[in-house]
């Protein structure tokens, strides 16, 4: 009898841990595409003011990043550098394979940029990052977007969830 319990514990335990889980991943995500937007305005900045080189540029825009902003960053600089890529998309999707810990909507901004950078004249890698910026924003609205209600439900469903299979197995 004692076992039953203390499984309904861990079971309550275990699916509430995942309903927080959910909820710190979403506020993760919105960290990221904040950094990615202040290193997206930077780069911006720096082309139109001071025509910083590619790799520099890459190596500016991962200062102030911690974790797979900075990671990602520092290693586009370093893949520009070395030449391993003939173009920047491919240098950004070679890193976005090998990184599998930026979310979904990181990678879809960053693979827009990827397209953009080293391609077109001065004006046109501009717009380019215009266009990077405004999609990041979009994302941003979108988890902004009633987000305690939803951080919230992802908590309360995940106890709610532990609740209802502990009394099943009970």
């Amino acid at each position: 009898m004692g076992y039953k319990w203390i499984g309904a514990v861990l079971v309550v335990v275990g699916c509430g841990g995942f309903g927080f889980s959910l909820a710190r991943e979403t506020l993760r995500q919105e960290a990221l595409l904040r950094g990615l937007l202040t290193s997206l305005e930077l780069m911006e900045n720096e082309i139109r003011c001071r025509l910083t080189p590619l790799p520099q540029l890459c190596r500016l825009a991962a200062r102030g990043r911690n974790g797979a902003l900075r990671s990602f960053f520092l290693s586009l600089g370093r893949d520009l550098e070395k030449g391993t890529a003939s173009q920047a998309q491919q240098c950004v999707s070679n890193i976005l394979e090998q990184q599998k810990d930026l979310p979904v909507p990181v990678r879809r901004v960053l693979k827009q940029m990827g397209a953009s950078l080293g391609r077109f004249d001065l004006e046109g890698q501009l717009k380019g990052l215009r266009a990077c910026q405004n999609a990041c924003r979009r994302e941003l609205g979108e988890l902004e977007r009633n987000r305690e209600l939803r951080l919230r439900s992802y908590r309360t469903l995940g106890l709610c969830a532990g609740a209802a299979l502990a009394v099943l197995l009970i």
